[in-house]
C-alpha cells in the first residue's frame, strides 16, 4: 500500500466528510476563502471537523485574508491545520506557528522545498490554479521540491497514478477532479481517487 499523504478539499457536506475518512484521506479541507463555490462557514466547519477522526487532519484554506481573519476563522470552525495560498511571507507563518496548529503553504510557483517559510507542508498547486490543467510532470519546466510537499492541480483519479510515479510526490491534494459538477463532490470519485493512490508504485 502506498503512504502517499491523500488530502481532499473543498468538503462541504457531512456525507462528503464521512466518504474521505471511511476512503482512507489522510487530511480534508474546507474552503474559507471567499468567491468559492466550496466555500463554508465556520459553523458548517466545525459541525463537519467534528465528525473527523483524530488520525484525520483537518485544513482550513485562506486566500488573500489577514493574519487576524485566518486566525478568527480557525478559532471558530476548530480545524487543526491552517493552508495559507496568496502572498503571505514568512512573518505570517511566524505569527500563526503559536497557536500550534499545522502550516500548510501553497504556491504555484517553483521552490526549493518545504520549510522555507517555516510552513510544515508545501503544497505545489498548478501554474494557473483553478483551471484543473496540471503541471507538466515530465517536461525540464517541472523541478519536485524537496521534503514534505503535496501535487495538487488537475488531478483526478484517472491520473493521480501516474502523477505520484512522475514526481515523487510525498502527497497529493484534490477538489475538482472528484467532483461530478463544480462544487459538488461525489463519493465514487472521492474513492477511486484514493484508491488509486494507495496503489500507485513509487518511483
Amino acid at each position: 500500500m502506498s503512504d502517499v499523504f491523500i488530502k481532499i478539499c473543498g468538503l462541504r457536506t457531512a456525507a462528503d466528510v464521512d466518504v474521505a475518512v471511511e476512503a482512507g484521506a489522510d487530511a480534508i479541507g474546507f474552503v474559507f476563502a471567499a468567491g468559492s463555490p466550496r466555500t463554508v462557514d465556520t459553523a458548517t466547519a466545525r459541525a463537519l471537523a467534528a465528525r473527523v477522526p483524530e488520525r484525520v487532519l483537518t485544513v482550513g484554506v485562506f486566500r488573500g485574508q489577514s493574519v487576524a481573519e485566518v486566525r478568527r476563522l480557525a478559532e471558530e470552525s476548530g480545524v487543526r491545520g491552517v493552508q495559507l495560498h496568496g502572498e503571505e511571507g514568512p512573518e505570517d507563518f511566524a505569527a500563526l506557528r503559536a497557536e500550534g496548529r499545522t502550516l500548510l503553504r501553497a504556491t504555484s510557483r517553483h521552490v526549493a522545498g518545504c520549510g522555507e517559510y517555516g510552513e510544515d507542508l508545501l503544497l505545489l498547486d498548478a501554474p494557473d490554479p483553478g483551471s484543473g490543467k496540471p503541471w507538466n510532470w515530465g517536461s525540464e519546466e517541472f523541478t519536485a521540491p524537496r521534503g514534505r510537499w503535496l501535487l495538487a492541480g488537475g488531478l483526478t483519479p484517472d491520473t493521480v497514478r501516474e502523477a505520484v510515479r512522475a514526481t515523487g510526490a510525498w502527497g497529493v491534494d484534490v477538489s475538482s477532479g472528484v467532483e461530478r459538477a463544480r462544487g459538488v463532490k461525489s463519493p465514487e470519485l472521492i474513492r477511486a481517487f484514493v484508491e488509486a493512490v494507495r496503489n500507485a508504485p513509487r518511483p
